[in-house]
């Protein structure tokens, strides 16, 4: 159940509303959960995400895959219900359960009226699958060839081969460069026996984070909190991920594809989500590639020249350093006058930073959109989501814009040049040129 694009726009900490900041409580379960909340009354409806550091970066050596068959499957039987069972339970009280799963996390959202018989259903059936998912060895048998399938037809797709091939040449033997989906012959491999351990071991309430939003009060969701906590194993906390180390020189990786264009991945390792040079990353990278029809990448690859529809770069903070990424599609005959062109702008933006004019147009377009970042109680609890499980601080949302408004040119020039080398980039190019 990934969510990529989502995440791209969320991490990158896209702004919220100013004028209605909600206010954030927090405490822990007895069990030792986190738990956020914010009380809003608007709508008679309750919003609930359960967040774990169970993504692909956990899957153990020789078994990729184990950590996305494991969320896959938690609503696939659970406390002894069947997919089919649990499904019509939810439709039956107008709920939604959905899940969210990448390199670092694994998450379950649960949304439900807030009146007592539909609430009560729908945190049971949460909370089974939560607490016991049963990981029928049928189910797990289905599971397994369903999700091998999906991968080898995802061979077919240019823009997938490149994205696995970019991060395993970006991360080496770091968990980074796990593919989301694992392996085909690890995941034949994975027994129901390694399902249950994993989820022993990283669903635990130690390792949970619970985001609360909606009509509910502070003692309700204590309560729904303890409840959803209760049933998990007491298994520590994992251990953090090791430290990426960042290209020692320049790598380029030429893929053939029967393709009709190129597509093209040039980057670096960037910045963690809790980085200190956040802001002017993020800032100065809407002005190089983020900002869309106003970017410096697109105006010099496709409006000057032609040669691509889109062209863009953006970071993608994670709980260790996420990764930098520009990427484009052009023709196939265009792909090496592309791919200089788009080096170039890169080397000039971290060598010039952006103009003191492109900064104000940046930082105003950021800014300006900030009410509509939380005007509704599956947005609020999105960035709940976030806070809790990388830790940022709780007045995040309060202090977004101020620490928009005082990044500068001088701040983005340091911060790119501290992360980026253009001499030492990871460059994936996918075609059907293939090496040269």
């Amino acid at each position: 159940m990934p969510i990529k694009t989502f995440l791209v726009a969320l991490l990158l900490g896209l702004p919220l509303s100013a004028q209605a900041t909600p206010a954030i409580q927090h405490w822990e379960t007895p069990q030792g959960a986190r738990v956020l909340f914010v009380e809003s009354h608007q709508l008679p409806m309750l919003d609930i995400s359960v967040d774990f550091p169970a993504g692909s970066a956990r899957d153990p050596s020789g078994k990729a895959g184990l950590a996305q068959l494991t969320h896959a499957l938690l609503d696939q039987g659970a406390g002894g219900l069947s997919e089919t069972a649990i499904a019509h339970r939810l439709a039956d009280v107008g709920a939604v359960m959905a899940g969210n799963f990448d390199r670092d996390r694994a998450g379950v959202t649960l949304r439900t009226l807030s009146s007592a018989a539909e609430k009560d259903v729908a945190i049971d059936t949460l909370t089974r699958v939560l607490q016991r998912p049963d990981f029928p060895q049928a189910v797990v048998q289905r599971e397994k060839q369903r999700l091998i399938a999906a991968i080898r037809e995802a061979e077919a797709d240019p823009g997938t081969v490149a994205d696995k091939a970019f991060y395993r040449a970006l991360y080496g033997t770091h968990p980074y460069a796990h593919d989301e989906a694992g392996e085909p012959a690890a995941i034949e491999r994975l027994t129901r026996g390694d399902l249950q351990a994993f989820h022993r071991s990283h669903y635990s309430a130690p390792n949970t984070v619970i985001s609360l939003v909606g009509d509910i009060s502070r003692t309700e969701a204590e309560a729904i909190a303890v409840r959803l906590a209760a049933g998990l194993s007491r298994a520590a906390p994992v251990s953090a991920l090791p430290k990426p180390v960042p290209a020692a020189v320049a790598a380029e990786t030429r893929i053939p594809h029967p393709s009709a264009q190129s597509h093209v991945l040039v980057g670096a390792v960037g910045m963690s989500r809790n980085d200190p040079d956040f802001f002017p990353l993020f800032v100065g990278n809407y002005v190089l590639g983020g900002g869309g029809f106003d970017s410096r990448l697109l105006k010099a690859v496709r409006d000057q020249r032609g040669y691509a529809y889109s062209a863009y770069s953006y970071f993608i903070p994670m709980m260790e350093a996420g990764p930098f990424e520009l990427g484009l599609q052009t023709k196939l005959e265009q792909t090496d006058d592309a791919l200089a062109v788009a080096r170039d702008t890169l080397r000039q933006f971290i060598a010039e930073g952006p103009s003191e004019a492109e900064l104000i147009q940046a930082k105003a377009n950021l800014t300006g959109g900030f009410p509509l970042r939380i005007d509704s109680n599956k947005k609020i609890l999105e960035y709940l989501a976030v806070i809790g499980f990388y830790g940022l601080p709780l007045d995040y949302l309060d202090t977004w814009v101020d620490r928009v408004k005082v990044v500068d040119v001088t701040a983005v020039k340091q911060a790119f040049a501290r992360r980026i080398d253009p001499d030492r980039l990871v460059t994936v190019v996918v075609g059907a040129g293939g090496a040269r």
